[in-house]
């Protein structure tokens, strides 16, 4: 692979800005300083920001459950991901009750061998069943296989939802081995009751998606598990955070000094719980529902304080013509929205432009905390000597009116139509490979590959902020 040399750009890390060339060798940056001379192709970046490509570590990509199976495969998904600027997703590898943790992986390994991706894979696994399939030694084993993370979900009942006793068990396994536990933190029994008394009285309407799962319940799930993840001594990770009353509970332990990391969506940002009253409104049934305006202002507040750490996409696309609008019904409707094309412009629209974050606030939201936590950095989320050339040459200014008609997913509906927003990826490159030029996707399947994630071990996971490079 030949050099690649970008002149005449601005970097953003996570540390700050500053004025840098920025040369490529091998699929690694080898210099950065001024006026480096290169032999290779030189891409003027004048005018644009060069900033670490986006980490997304929450994406439910080829994801087959019940009989619903989300839009994209990896191909397509990682394509969107590349025109959005994010080169590096970690995806859930979904187990099925009575399906072991290795067969599950060699699943998700086999779906992204039959659509190469574009950009590179992570996998965390999903524990469901540590009864008829799962052992605690295979989970201890995923480590050893690049795979250093695992989520369970407080919710869902009958269907994925783990009690407290899997959920410590799997706690304890990613303490011992140096691996990231994540929790989806609904009280699932709750919600259920609530659920079906709902139904009973002949509430089927999508407002009542969010009138069934009160943030309350979010609240209680949230202490709950950081109050198993402290007894066992465990680092913990709480997926898509979206009110004001569950965020409480993650900054009471982060002031106690927990190891205890929270994470938001774009979606929590932007929409609020009157669009599922919409005539449409089915689009907008995720989980959890969303929320109100004041709590769209707190979360804004918590990522500027860092009270939340990470922002992930949440990418679960379905086909609303064919799967959300048929389902009459709220609780049969399958619960995701499309949305990984547009997690840094959503956040650089709203949060930089608006001047609730900073440029490098949204590379560290984006990207260098996520690689991180994840076990990625600092191969993964930062610009540095030896890092791989993941990198996004942003334009602040270029627009973009979000649609359905344009977005690279093959979900039918966009929850952000007609937003227009203000700054893109002109260029993106993947381990030195250019997958995104101006603004079009030319990248190749097989571009990205699976990517294998270190282990972290409980207390050196807290990301410390990063040293901008002199010279």
């Amino acid at each position: 692979m030949s050099s690649v040399l970008i002149r005449g750009g601005r970097v953003v890390t996570a540390a700050g800005e500053y004025d840098a060339d920025v040369l490529v060798e091998h699929g690694r940056i080898t210099a950065i300083g001024e006026a480096l001379a290169s032999a290779g192709t030189v891409i003027d970046a004048e005018g644009l920001l060069v900033m670490p490509g986006g980490v997304d570590p929450h994406t439910h990509i080829d994801l087959d459950e019940a009989s619903w199976t989300t839009a994209d495969d990896f191909t397509v998904a990682t394509a969107a991901a590349a025109a959005g600027g994010t080169t590096c997703v970690v995806d859930f590898a979904m187990q099925e009750p009575g399906r072991s943790f290795p067969d599950t992986l060699a699943k998700w390994h086999g779906k992204l061998e039959r659509t190469p991706p574009l950009v590179d894979v992570g996998f965390h696994v999903a524990v469901t069943d540590l009864r008829r399939g799962g052992t605690l030694s295979d989970l201890a084993e995923l480590a050893a296989q690049g795979v250093t993370s695992f989520k369970l979900f407080m919710a869902y009942k009958g269907d994925v939802m783990v009690d407290d006793e899997t959920l410590f068990r799997t706690l304890e396994v990613g303490r011992r081995e140096g691996c990231l536990t994540l929790v989806h933190a609904e009280n699932g029994d709750v919600i259920d009751v609530l659920v079906k008394r709902a139904l009973a009285a002949g509430h089927v309407e999508p407002r009542w998606h969010a009138a069934t799962r009160p943030p309350l319940t979010e609240a209680e799930a949230t202490a709950r598990a950081i109050t198993l993840a402290r007894l066992a001594g465990a680092p913990l990770y709480v997926v898509h955070v979206s009110c004001r009353e569950a965020l409480e509970p993650i900054v009471a332990a982060r002031r106690a000094g927990a190891a205890v990391w929270g994470e938001t969506c774009p979606q929590y940002l932007v929409i609020d719980e009157a669009a599922l009253d919409r005539e449409d409104g089915a689009k907008y049934v995720f989980t959890p529902p969303p929320r109100t305006l004041a709590d769209r202002e707190a979360l804004w507040r918590a990522l500027a304080r860092r009270e939340l750490q990470s922002v992930g996409s949440d990418h679960c696309p379905y086909q609303y013509a064919t799967e959300k609008a048929p389902a009459a019904d709220f609780s049969l409707m399958p619960n995701g929205a499309p949305g990984i094309e547009h997690r840094m412009q959503v956040l650089w629209e709203l949060g930089v432009r608006a001047e609730r974050l900073t440029a490098s606030d949204l590379v560290d939201l984006c990207s260098t905390t996520p690689a991180r936590l994840f076990g990625l950095y600092p191969r993964k989320g930062t610009i540095a000597v030896g890092s791989d050339a993941d990198l996004v040459l942003w334009d602040p200014e270029r627009e973009v009116e979000i649609s359905a008609a344009t977005h690279r997913s093959r979900a039918d509906y966009s929850i952000y139509e007609g937003l227009r927003v203000h700054g893109g990826a002109r260029t993106v490159l993947v381990r030195g490979r250019v997958v995104v030029d101006d603004g079009d996707v030319v990248g190749d399947p097989g571009d990205g590959r699976f990517v294998a994630r270190d282990r972290v071990p409980a207390g050196k996971s807290a990301p410390q902020r990063e040293i901008t490079p002199t010279g």
